[in-house]
């Protein structure tokens, strides 16, 4: 009897994650705190479902609950480099800079690979005002990912940071292809294009 409970229990966790993952990607982050509340009431150690509910919380501007979801996801799971991003850009985001650099480059150990771990990265090194440890953390993402415009987004920034508008306008050029959208704001603020 108590195998069929156990597993009618997974099933419906399985269900409301999933749920929870919907209501998450249609930005019904409340609903999905809810969902993921519940499932974390029976799987309080399933670092998926942590990780879902810190990425919420980031959604709705809950840092510190969002950094003890993260920080329980990598105590669970270490290899679990999106967390490991997160959790930086908590850091980051709470003016704990030095923490999330020491952060990024634990997920950066685990994974070389992830680019969008280096954009966080950058973001934490321009942020500190060091312009050549930023340069080189966005040139790595480029590496990883050229057709990725949140990296070429990120460079484009570090340029304007640096006062260098050709290499904004370079990096614009560039985003009118990978994201337009983004290359109109960019071009609207800087450029005088409509």
């Amino acid at each position: 009897m108590k195998e069929v409970t156990d597993k009618e229990n997974s099933d419906n966790i399985r269900e409301k994650y999933e749920e929870a993952l919907c209501c998450i990607d249609e930005q019904r982050n409340s609903e999905a705190l809810q969902l993921l509340d519940r499932c974390i009431e029976v799987r309080c150690r399933d670092p998926k479902i942590l990780y879902a509910r810190a990425v919420t919380n980031l959604s709705m501007g809950n840092y510190r609950k969002a950094a003890c979801d993260l920080l329980k996801t990598v105590v669970l799971d270490r290899s679990f480099v999106p967390a490991w991003k997160q959790l930086g850009f908590v850091q980051f985001m709470l003016g704990k800079e030095e923490g999330a650099v020491k952060t990024l480059l634990k997920g950066i150990e685990i994974d070389p690979s992830y680019a969008e771990i280096y954009c966080v990265l950058g973001d934490t090194y321009l942020d500190l005002g060091e312009f050549e440890n930023s340069k080189e953390a966005f040139d790595k993402a480029l590496e990883l990912e050229p057709q990725n415009p949140e990296p070429h987004s990120k460079i484009a920034m570090y340029y304007l940071a640096r006062g260098d508008m050709k290499g904004l306008k370079k990096e614009y050029e560039i985003l009118k292809t990978l994201d337009s959208a983004l290359a109109s704001q960019i071009g609207t603020l800087f450029f005088d294009t409509p």
